[in-house]
């Protein structure tokens, strides 16, 4: 028999009777209680006909002139699966006085459901109705004032059953204490009653399971999410980690969708709906239809190592591939090895993948390099470069400095030939003035790394991020040069800016100036002024992307050399290249799509 009714969803401080029937503000058995006290037969002063004196729930305190209280348990009954609740917890749910379980208005309760086989009859219940399920509420103090005061008086309402001495049992579908509602109520009793917590298996170890897929090995982070969390937020974190779980989807989903879309994790990851239940499903989380989506499902990142033994892809010598689905296959087995760098029988050589950060944070980073980041081994670069890229564990990172290109390319070759996966970062992209061509140069003239696979991953330019600050001045053809002579002579650069001045090209020019490198900038100027008019436009972009941003136009003319540094991109307009101001102050820069015949 209940102890409480739904009643409008809202449950208030309630007295109860040794009957278990609640009237508001009175207790069965023909008398009645103070609030936070129990009757059990007679009144606060008078109990049972006659002498025993009730005590006050609190502080574990002796009650009915001497009965020991009460113990609270919280108890975990899994993800859905009655089989799956253990042991421990069958035996204390069909043990208890009470069974308390949350449910929201419509009165279901998922807790309830599973743990039901497990109930005797004749037991005490407890329905905890939430008053509010989102976020909305009319309550003055607004959501997070009507749900502390829906948990307060859920609590008070388990401490009469406490303190006449009653085992009470919380269920939680999952585990109480792994955002389990249990936890609130836990908070506000531990201290007054005897209490304990029984783990129960959770919904993301229910998902690896039905999914059939390790979720996280060796030295693997695993990252746990509510989907409630800022859509930036979430990318962020999807984007640096090798294993995740977001729960509490639901209304959520669209923008947890969005954030493994913009973290480039959306082709490795699953949705788990209703794990080991009848009605479960679990598909590729890019396949899912956002529309009737539940709260109880979850989004899953499995290990990446899993993912590529799956793949067929860094198996070990003589074992052969999992023919476990992947998400990337919408749940076909892939048997083949992977492009450039599986070799026969599903035993992976190693491989170098030369990749480009863009010119700042991981909001500048595509999908396709997040991911190869991810599965590297080893990382290999400019110290700068390297410490850009997020730390995981196990990974291995080896830093040099600036003008050892080839050095570290021989090195990341020699660590791929021993069969590791091997990521070489650069700034931008990684074929213009960084690493790949640096990789390719010794993997083709070194016979030794003839077989090493080496792919290269685009990156956001310099040019292209430093353009987009100002407007569209590469808007028509435009050259990219180098002022740096360090492997070139001064000579054949002065030779090709004045061939592209002539041209009458937007110029990018890379490597301006350094430490040891003063004198470039001045020298450049004096050839372009040859053939470009004194006010043309030069855009100097500093630190795109990154704390010390600055982005200033100057006339070709008024360029001054001490204003510019490594740390710099320079545009140099052509002849049609236009300034213009706008209504609200902003600067542009812009080149026409057309050209004067």
């Amino acid at each position: 028999m209940s102890a409480t009714e739904p009643g409008g969803g809202s449950a208030g401080p309630a007295r109860v009777g040794v009957g278990g029937e609640r009237a508001a503000g009175e207790v069965g058995g023909g008398g009645s209680a103070a609030a936070g006290e129990v009757g059990d037969g007679g009144s606060a002063a008078v109990g049972g006909g006659g002498s025993a004196a009730v005590g006050k729930a609190g502080g574990g305190s002796a009650v009915d002139g001497g009965r020991r209280p009460g113990t609270l348990r919280g108890v975990g009954v899994g993800p859905g699966d009655p089989e799956l609740v253990t042991v421990k917890a069958a035996r204390l749910i069909g043990a208890a006085d009470v069974v308390a379980y949350y449910s929201a208005r419509h009165g279901r309760s998922i807790a309830r459901s599973i743990a039901e086989p497990y109930f005797r009859d004749g037991q005490l219940t407890e329905p905890l109705v939430y008053p509010v399920t989102t976020e909305t509420t009319d309550h003055p103090g607004g959501y997070e004032a009507a749900i502390t005061e829906f948990y307060d008086a859920s609590a008070e309402r388990l401490a009469a059953h406490l303190s006449a001495g009653r085992d009470v049992v919380v269920i939680c579908a999952g585990d109480p204490m792994f955002y389990g509602s249990y936890m609130y109520l836990h908070e506000r009793l531990a201290h007054r009653f005897r209490a304990e917590v029984v783990p129960g298996v959770t919904s993301i170890s229910a998902a690896t399971a039905v999914l059939g897929r390790p979720l996280v090995e060796r030295d693997e982070v695993l990252t746990v999410l509510p989907g409630t969390l800022p859509a930036d937020e979430l990318t962020r974190r999807l984007a640096d980690t090798d294993a995740a779980a977001v729960l509490k989807l639901g209304r959520t989903f669209p923008q947890v969708r969005a954030a493994f879309a913009d973290a480039g994790r959306l082709a490795d990851a699953w949705y788990v709906e209703r794990a080991t239940t009848a009605n479960g499903r679990e598909l590729p989380l890019a396949e899912v239809d956002p529309d009737g989506v539940p709260y109880f499902s979850l989004a899953v990142l499995t290990s990446p190592t899993g993912d590529a033994v799956a793949a067929g892809v860094g198996a070990a010598a003589g074992v052969a591939a999992s023919t476990a689905p992947t998400a990337a296959t919408g749940g076909a087995a892939a048997g083949g090895a992977a492009a450039g760098g599986a070799a026969a029988g599903g035993v992976t050589a190693g491989g170098v993948t030369v990749v480009g950060l863009g010119p700042a944070g991981s909001g500048w980073l595509t999908p396709e390099t997040s991911q190869a980041l991810r599965e590297a081994e080893h990382l290999v670069g400019y110290g700068p470069y390297v410490d850009r890229v997020p730390h995981r564990p196990g990974q291995h990172r080896h830093t040099s400095g600036n003008q050892v290109e080839i050095d570290r390319a021989r090195h990341a070759l020699e660590l791929a030939l021993a069969g590791a996966r091997v990521a070489v970062v650069s700034s931008g992209d990684p074929g213009v003035f960084a690493m790949a061509t640096a990789v390719l140069e010794v993997a083709t003239t070194d016979g030794r790394f003839g077989a090493v696979p080496v792919r290269v991953l685009p990156g956001l330019t310099a040019a292209q991020a430093a353009a987009s600050r100002i407007g569209a001045p590469l808007g028509h053809d435009f050259a990219v040069l180098s002022l740096s002579d360090r492997l070139k002579p001064w000579a054949v650069i002065e030779q090709r800016l004045a061939g592209a001045a002539a041209a009458d090209l937007v110029l990018a020019l890379y490597n301006p100036a350094s430490a040891s490198r003063r004198w470039q900038v001045e020298a450049a100027q004096k050839v372009l002024l040859r053939y470009r008019s004194a006010d043309t436009p030069v855009v100097i972009a500093r630190d795109v992307g990154r704390p010390g941003e600055r982005i200033t136009v100057v006339p070709l003319s008024e360029l001054d050399p001490s204003d510019v540094d490594m740390r710099c991109l320079l545009i140099v307009g052509s002849s049609t290249t236009r300034t213009d101001r706008r209504a609200d102050g902003s600067t542009v820069v812009w080149t026409p799509r057309t050209y004067p015949g």
